[in-house]
């Protein structure tokens, strides 16, 4: 079961997760860059001082085309734009090799509605030892990582 991080300001399992690696998933992007989500108090404290943070080029298109589908071309370019000037990102590339290693992952979990962005998530998660996870979505802590919050 995952663990939930606490986002609020001097908490200890803030401090504890602030010098750690951790895993940006689309969720986590738009409940911070649109105001109107629930979420968006929780990770609006997270990114005050982020950690170094790692995500899946497939998040950064996921997040896009949700900008895209949502709003309009503006705010999926704003999107982009602030993925561009986020501090400390590191961009894991989708290739061949890595889909076959999220395919497993997919087959491991097939009980779940895991998304190949999802997948991919969970294989660098589980590849670069990152124990946080920057998301809404309880699933991505399918393999035991602390979630920031999970629905």
């Amino acid at each position: 079961m995952a663990r939930r991080i606490d986002g609020r300001p001097g908490s200890r399992k803030s401090e504890r997760h602030a010098s750690q690696v951790a895993y940006l998933d689309t969720s986590a992007l738009i409940a911070f860059l649109d105001r109107s989500d629930s979420y968006h108090l929780t990770f609006k404290r997270l990114f005050s001082v982020p950690p170094p943070i790692v995500t899946s080029a497939l998040v950064i298109a996921e997040g896009h085309g949700w900008f895209l589908r949502r709003y309009d071309r503006r705010r999926a370019s704003e999107f982009l734009a602030f993925v561009e000037a986020l501090p400390g990102l590191t961009v894991q590339p989708f290739d061949q090799t890595e889909l076959a290693k999220v395919r497993r992952v997919l087959a491991k979990f097939g009980d779940q509605n895991l998304t190949l962005a999802d997948g991919h998530g969970l294989v660098i998660m589980e590849n670069r030892r990152v124990a946080a996870c920057w998301s809404t979505d309880r699933h991505m802590g399918l393999t035991g990582v602390s979630l920031a919050i999970a629905r």
